[in-house]
């Protein structure tokens, strides 16, 4: 209950001094398994920088790293997850996750191609009441400063299918948003990274911007 004040407290804190001010930070969540829980060193930086400029947020430009069991997740508002492969979370980071998740916070997950199979059981386990829904495309996350008509861009191919936006809803709250068959990650990192033309980066950047604004204002 401690934990849950503080993070509540927390983001009271930020809602209260708004914006403008230069007083949170968000995380890159480490899990272990054997996964690449750091495959996109650059994104990260880059959506900050982002949003800094265009939604005139003040997040911290340095991201932090976190790892899913520590106390440490309660700092942070908003935690970025990606990955290609195995994902594991044992009895006590699955409850520290739905936890830091019950108490007001954020986890966005973007699939790097392979880690949906592994991803998914591990999540049922944070919230075993729950399951991924697909958000319809007039949900408000495709609609804030942006607009997304039709959901997800599609940065990258995978295999081929539409992208899809689903979401873990807790009481009525998104605590968790999945883009699957898009990878706004490797779209967030730096342009030489993978070759994306201008407008698939700015349109991942976008999407990104308002998973962000989406978080803080709602």
């Amino acid at each position: 209950m401690i934990k849950n004040s503080l993070l509540l407290a927390f983001c009271l804190s930020v809602f209260i001094s708004g914006f403008s001010q230069n007083t949170y930070q968000i995380a890159l969540l480490k899990y272990n398994g054997g996964g690449d829980w750091y495959a996109n060193p650059t994104s990260l930086t880059n959506l900050i920088d982002f949003c800094n400029q265009n939604l005139k947020t003040g997040i911290n430009k340095e991201y932090a790293t976190v790892d899913v069991g520590s106390a440490e997740l309660f700092n942070y508002p908003f935690l970025d997850m990606t990955g290609h492969g195995n994902v594991i979370f044992n009895d006590q980071e699955a409850l520290n996750l739905r936890n830091y998740l019950i108490a007001g916070g954020f986890l966005h997950i973007s699939d790097n191609y392979g880690i949906d199979k592994y991803l998914r059981p591990q999540m049922k386990k944070v919230f075993p009441e729950l399951d991924f829904v697909i958000l319809p495309f007039d949900f408000p996350i495709y609609h804030q400063k942006y607009n997304f008509p039709n959901g997800l861009p599609k940065i990258h191919e995978h295999d081929g299918t539409p992208p899809q936006g689903f979401g873990l809803v807790w009481e009525g709250r998104l605590v968790c948003f999945y883009d699957y068959e898009c990878d706004l990650g490797d779209g967030w990192e730096d342009a030489d990274v993978h070759k994306d033309s201008p407008d698939k980066r700015l349109k991942a950047l976008q999407m990104g911007a308002n998973i962000v604004q989406y978080v803080f204002t709602k």
